[in-house]
């Protein structure tokens, strides 16, 4: 990506800074845009406020019409945007073809189930407030900032916009620095779909526009990202006390037990590992295995490893690391993984080949390795024997991160699930939680807080509000200074009758 000074895509009589967008399998610019400055994105941000009213008003039916509208029109154009995101990620057509086919079922269960679980609902007003109507609902916060990742430019992002959305917020939508091409088609999807509400609006650049989002009086910030860019979003949010919802990094375990389905536990293994070249957050960077089954699962994924391969086509099995920077972090890890006493199963420090790297299975390495503790987000998996499920849950916890985590048990799965501190677990599957629109999505630790997806993430772009009211008057009322003097002992009275047992 190469920074410009003096040129404007938009208005060329206005000098401004771009970037490129470069396609990394090939080096190809696909896309020249601006860096917006902190001005920019304040306009960005008071332009949808002022738009947020009239969306707010149209009430969960209306805004459901609206999107609904929108996602035909993402599936009208399903391929044409699979094509940007392939181009700016590098990614297997199919692969893009995957996530726009969750983003289109996400889409669709939030604008269907806002209403269930956001409108206004009764409350039980209790004893000693029985002459109260009480109610509770849940009320948009007014203007989201929303900062995306690169590795799911669409389906991450749209966890956020599409809940926000559909809870009544407006969104100002600030795309990875990598993919901006995928939040502008979005942005611009959005306002042919629904012209008559512009609500979404696209501020594109790097750490200092995401920096000025949090800053510009935006109701609540969304971040998806790493660690680290994480702590400093919460840093700058902090200086206006806004909420912020932060899902970050992983370092995801998957557990085979004894009893395992060895065969699907392998198949499921490298698929969580390779796919997107394993630039998952939730991807399976560690696998434990009990020592009575490890052989032959070892055997099984390594064969079915060595039959995966990179490449730039749309058929490839992997795409490339999609940025520059971490092809090191990844020969790094492998390195260290080699040192510490691990053996390469398949693959190792030959298969970086910038900017692809061919699938490696480690077994054996040290637990304090970087690519048993860090995330590599690499396709690289490591593989270890322990005991039984048991020491491999107690290992899988002592990771800083809590994201997602895999088990695969005939008899204990859903046991085994409990015990792991983490945010989503499948059970003899992977990666399942991301699909299922009514499941909240997020982690614990390292791996941030809030939620998205599910009834919890439209909750999450909301602010909840109570309300009560006098239905009548009682002749008992402790709140107020012209009460006779025997009212709280008759109060004390009343508790101690019905609630003293």
């Amino acid at each position: 990506m190469t920074q410009i000074a003096s040129d404007n895509v938009e208005n060329p009589d206005v000098p401004s800074a771009v970037f490129e967008s470069l396609d990394p399998r090939t080096g190809e610019v696909v896309g020249r845009y601006p860096v917006d400055d902190a001005a920019a994105v304040q306009t960005a941000v008071d332009s949808v406020r002022a738009a947020q009213h009239a969306w707010g008003d149209l009430g969960f039916a209306g805004r459901k019409q609206h999107l609904d509208r929108w996602r035909a029109l993402l599936l009208r154009r399903f391929e044409e945007l699979a094509g940007v995101v392939c181009a700016e990620t590098g990614k297997p057509l199919d692969d893009a073809r995957l996530e726009l086919a969750l983003v289109v079922d996400h889409l669709h269960w939030a604008a269907a189930n806002a209403e269930k679980v956001l409108r206004r609902r009764k409350v039980s007003s209790g004893l000693l407030m029985a002459n109260h109507a009480a109610t509770v609902e849940h009320q948009p916060f007014g203007v989201v900032g929303v900062i995306g990742p690169w590795n799911y430019p669409v389906f991450t992002p749209m966890g956020s916009i599409a809940y926000a959305l559909a809870a009544g917020n407006a969104v100002v939508f600030k795309p990875s620095e990598l993919t901006p091409g995928v939040g502008r088609w979005l942005v611009d999807s959005f306002a042919e779909a629904v012209p008559e509400h512009p609500v979404l609006r696209l501020a594109t650049g790097f750490g200092e526009t995401g920096a000025a989002l949090c800053r510009s009086g935006a109701d609540k910030i969304a971040f998806t990202g790493s660690t680290a860019t994480g702590k400093r979003v919460m840093a700058t949010c902090a200086e206006t006390l806004t909420p912020v919802l932060v899902e970050c990094g992983g370092k995801d375990a998957l557990i085979v037990d004894t009893d395992a389905d060895l065969q699907a536990a392998a198949d499921a293994a490298l698929w969580g590992a390779m796919s997107n070249a394993g630039q998952t957050c939730i991807g399976v960077e560690r696998v434990y295995v009990a020592e009575p089954v490890a052989d032959r699962f070892l055997d099984m994924i390594g064969e079915r490893a060595r039959t995966l391969r990179p490449g730039g086509e749309p058929g490839a099995d992997l795409g490339p690391i999609t940025m520059p920077s971490q092809v090191d972090v990844i020969r790094e890890h492998i390195d260290g993984a080699l040192r510490s006493g691990g053996r390469a199963l398949v693959g190792g420090t030959d298969s970086v080949r910038p900017p692809f790297v061919e699938p490696v299975v480690l077994t054996d390495v040290d637990e304090n390795a970087d690519a048993v503790a860090e995330e590599t987000f690499g396709p690289v998996v490591v593989v270890q024997r322990v005991r039984d499920a048991d020491e491999g849950v107690r290992l899988a916890n002592t990771s800083e991160y809590g994201l997602g985590a895999a088990v695969f048990s005939r008899s204990r799965g859903e046991q085994l699930a409990r015990q792991l501190r983490v945010g989503m677990v499948a059970v003899n599957s992977v990666i399942a939680f991301a699909a299922v629109p009514a499941l909240p999505f997020g982690g614990v630790g390292n791996s941030g807080f809030g939620r998205i997806h599910g009834a919890e993430g439209l909750r999450e772009f909301t602010r909840p509000q109570s309300v009560t009211r006098t239905k009548f008057r009682i002749p008992l009322n402790p709140m107020s200074f012209s009460r006779p003097k025997s009212t709280v002992r008759h109060v004390v009275r009343l508790l101690r009758i019905f609630r003293g047992r």
